[in-house]
């Protein structure tokens, strides 16, 4: 039975006879976790499952990854048993960069690929990240950087112990999504969705519109309120959006 296997998914709500799995990849930082209110607002045909990176959570006790073509490649034959319908991926900020790798490696190893990729928060692959790298930075730089970006409460930040339990992933993730360098490939042949804050600067028009070149099939794209965090503060109308999305697997 598949919920009974050691997978690094984590499902809140099982449904082993859904038509469809939704898997969502976390922001730096994140955890399966930051997903596990989902699955009351998605269609009852479909499973959503976080996907749990090593260093987190319920994996806190493992190495966490520092570079993409690592963690892919161990990603993909660790989830496959979840291929057995069609599926879908869901990844905001730098989940959005592991899910769109994660869908390359898996057309690379001859596996099953996801029929629709949903990038949520991130410009295009292809287009070079402009800001300097921060993951080496001294602990209290690196804080400090952490506080500007608004992804983590300052009441978690302001704790030296849980602070220094998560500033191995944390640096981690920066490393992997800092280090990045994409490698053209021939375009997916799954459908793309793009997602974007209204106000995050970050992640301007033109550049989520340049996620069409990854795909053969459909295109489109939703701006939504907010900043590079929208996924929190307009999550109800991203949800509702992205079940309109997704419908056509459920025909």
């Amino acid at each position: 039975m598949l919920h009974g296997l050691n997978l690094p998914v984590i499902f809140p709500r099982p449904h082993p006879c859904a038509k469809v799995r939704l898997f969502c990849f976390p922001y730096a930082g994140g955890g399966a976790s930051i997903y596990r209110t989902w699955p009351a607002a998605l269609p009852p045909e479909v499973e959503m499952g976080g996907v749990q990176l090593p260093g987190r959570e319920s994996r806190i006790r493992e190495q966490p990854l520092t570079r993409m073509d690592r963690l892919v490649e161990s990603l993909a034959p660790a989830l496959a048993a979840c291929f057995d319908r069609p599926f879908v991926f869901f990844g905001h900020s730098m989940g959005a960069l592991v899910a769109f790798e994660l869908a390359r490696e898996l057309r690379r190893q001859g596996l099953p690929c996801p029929s629709h990729l949903l990038v949520s928060g991130r410009v295009a692959p292809q287009i070079p990240v402009e800001e300097p790298p921060v993951f080496h930075l001294p602990d209290v730089q690196f804080i400090d950087k952490l506080r500007l970006l608004g992804g983590m409460p300052d009441e978690v930040l302001d704790r030296a112990e849980l602070i220094e339990l998560l500033l191995p992933a944390l640096r981690a993730d920066f490393a992997l999504h800092e280090t990045y360098v994409y490698v053209a490939e021939s375009p997916l042949s799954c459908r793309v969705t793009g997602f974007a804050g209204k106000n995050d600067g970050n992640v301007l028009y033109k550049r989520l519109a340049a996620w069409r070149v990854q795909t053969i099939d459909r295109f489109n794209m939703h701006i939504l309120p907010g900043n590079h965090f929208f996924l929190r503060s307009a999550e109800k109308q991203l949800l509702n959006i992205l079940a309109g999305e997704i419908a056509w697997l459920l025909a």
